[in-house]
């Protein structure tokens, strides 16, 4: 069975990154539209990447209903307190979206 990863990405250059790459290091990735969806992909998934900035979800609520799950968020550089608040939230890892993409082949590799 494949590492299975969602993604809470509504900005397609990002989604169409992270589709890339996950097919490229033999990763299932979905990306789910609604909240329902997105509790239901996340039961079967080892890490959630989460755009920080996504208008369709709270990245406060995502990192309290799926606890447990590793949560990585990430987010424009020049956006500090969105960073601060999303690792009290419980984020396991908060990257500025250059890293993101630079580390993304390592991120959904890792165990």
């Amino acid at each position: 069975m494949s590492r299975r990863v969602v993604a809470v990405v509504d900005d397609m250059f990002f989604a169409s990154k992270i589709r890339a790459v996950a097919e490229a290091v033999g990763v299932e990735v979905s990306f789910p539209r609604t909240k329902e969806a997105l509790i239901e992909k996340a039961r079967e998934a080892q890490l959630i990447l989460v755009d920080l900035h996504n208008q369709r979800f709270d990245a406060v609520d995502v990192a309290r209903e799926l606890r447990g799950i590793p949560i990585v968020g990430f987010f424009s550089h020049v956006e500090t307190e969105l960073q601060r608040t999303a690792l009290a939230a419980g984020f396991d890892q908060v990257l500025p979206r250059s890293v993101f993409v630079r580390d993304l082949p390592k991120i959904l590799s890792a165990d």
